[in-house]
């Protein structure tokens, strides 16, 4: 679904923010990205979505270069949530909000109506239809944001540290949304601080580090990597510490348990 060929970009009268990145996400994968701040992960899920445009190499969505391909036709394929939803919204109501895109697209009304719906009640926001965004907390704002982007059913959604501002029933509710388009075929990119979510719910991960690619790899073995993670100046999680002492097959809640439970099993 989505390729990236020797990719580089540098921002105008800046540094090199992605040097060289060569780069494949297949069809259904639920991908992390993590990095320190400044290492490029946003600007890398950018040039993902077409939203910005590589100083070299190209980027293939679905077989289609990002430099040349209208970004009408980019939207359908690859929605993108930015980290602050405040740049996203703009509407006077939840409802125009979150139709904006359809109504452009020329979807007919009733269709409209129930997509909107559909995209509010994934992302647990119950609000009327006729609702302010702008009177929305922010983290409301943000699930309002990311329901925008699901009511264009795109193939790929890009979500940029999306659980900020969200309590972790929120955060837990959103992934595990997630994880169900995902499940329905939709391909997944998620960059967030959140390894224990990753964990628990990617199957892939990738460490973005000073603008290259310094680990990609299965989430339980990159996330289990104890010794990697501080090398790179993570700070692994309890969860993950616990994991690693016990050598649980992952870093979750569930393989703990199960380590612990095979372990006091009586013989």
């Amino acid at each position: 679904m989505i390729k990236l060929e020797g990719v580089r970009f540098r921002y105008p009268n800046g540094p090199e923010a992605i040097k060289g990145v060569t780069l494949s996400v297949e069809d259904c994968e639920f991908v992390g990205v993590i990095g320190h701040s400044g290492a490029g992960k946003t600007t890398l899920a950018k040039l993902i979505a077409g939203l910005l445009k590589p100083s070299e190499g190209r980027v293939l969505v679905d077989g289609m270069d990002t430099r040349v391909t209208p970004a009408s036709a980019l939207a359908r394929k690859v929605g993108y949530v930015f980290q602050n939803p405040e740049t996203m919204l703009f509407s006077a109501t939840l409802l125009d909000e979150v139709a904006f895109a359809l109504r452009n697209f020329g979807y007919p009304p009733g269709e409209i109506e129930s997509r909107v719906r559909a995209a509010l009640e994934k992302v647990d926001l119950q609000k009327p239809l006729n609702a302010s965004p702008h009177a929305l907390s922010f983290g409301e704002k943000r699930r309002l944001a990311i329901a925008c982007v699901l009511a264009m059913d795109p193939s790929v959604v890009v979500l940029d540290e999306p659980t900020t501002g969200l309590d972790y029933a929120r955060c837990l509710s959103l992934f595990n949304a997630l994880s169900k388009l995902n499940k329905e075929g939709k391909t997944v990119i998620a960059i967030t601080h959140d390894t224990d979510l990753l964990a628990r719910f990617a199957n892939r991960v990738i460490v973005v580090e000073e603008g290259v690619i310094a680990r990609d790899g299965p989430a339980g073995e990159v996330l289990s990597d104890i010794d990697f993670l501080r090398a790179h100046g993570f700070t692994p999680t309890q969860l993950q510490t616990l994991a690693s002492k016990l050598k649980a097959p992952a870093p979750t809640a569930s393989a703990v348990a199960e380590t612990l439970t095979r372990a006091w099993r009586p013989s």
